[in-house]
């Protein structure tokens, strides 16, 4: 399991986010975000080479205030060819410089949201090492997820980003639906039976609140 080591990052993630956000088709808010960090999760790369962190920020720069999904894959690196997906680099106390990219667009951090819809792999807590976060609720599809084999096929839209990889159904796709503004009380996906992955995050005003993070449709036609 990744180890979460107490120490710094410069720029730090919110730091980042803040540059990187109001270029994303999905944001809302000003060209000035005002971001706190209010919730998220992670996951473990089996093979220990990528961070996965599913970051929640809650911009207040706006009338009201909106809170939005990153899903980050840290790597020790840059990945060939991934330029149009990396959020920014960013020097790590302990490991030392880190490049950042948006997951969505990562094979590795995909193949592991695929693991985690399809019940084989278990949410970590954000803060914690080896610590499965329980909070985190997975609802497993009536249909089998099926396992990453090319890359994905990947579009942002207004509010979520679908990530669109091989069903195991001839002549569909299935699509993973990745939440990028998040919904307080959403707890079901867009079809039943179709899977999702609900979390919790912070109101400004220290309410806990919950929504899904990601859902699965396996029966999409291509």
């Amino acid at each position: 399991m990744a180890v979460i080591h107490q120490t710094t990052m410069v720029p730090t993630k919110v730091e980042l986010l803040a540059s990187w956000l109001p270029t994303r088709s999905w944001y809302r808010g000003s060209a000035r975000p005002v971001l706190e960090r209010t919730g998220g999760f992670r996951l473990d790369d089996p093979d220990g080479e990528v961070g996965i962190e599913f970051m929640a920020v809650t911009d207040t720069s706006g009338a009201e205030p909106v809170t939005y999904q990153v899903p980050f894959a840290y790597r020790g690196g840059p990945r060939d060819g991934a330029e149009n997906a990396l959020i920014g680099t960013s020097m790590h106390g302990v490991l030392g410089q880190r490049w950042l990219y948006d997951g969505t667009r990562d094979p590795v951090v995909v193949a592991q949201i695929l693991a985690l819809l399809g019940g084989t792999a278990r949410p970590q807590a954000q803060h914690a090492s080896a610590t499965v976060d329980e909070s985190v609720t997975v609802t497993t599809p009536d249909i089998a997820v099926p396992t990453l084999k090319s890359e994905p096929v990947v579009e942002d839209g207004s509010a979520r980003t679908d990530i669109m990889v091989g069903a195991q159904v001839p002549g569909s796709t299935a699509i993973v639906r990745v939440n990028r503004v998040l919904q307080p009380g959403d707890e079901s996906s867009d079809r039943a039976g179709a899977g999702h992955v609900t979390a919790a995050w912070q109101l400004p005003d220290g309410t806990s609140v919950r929504g899904v993070f990601l859902s699965f449709d396996g029966h999409v036609a291509s």
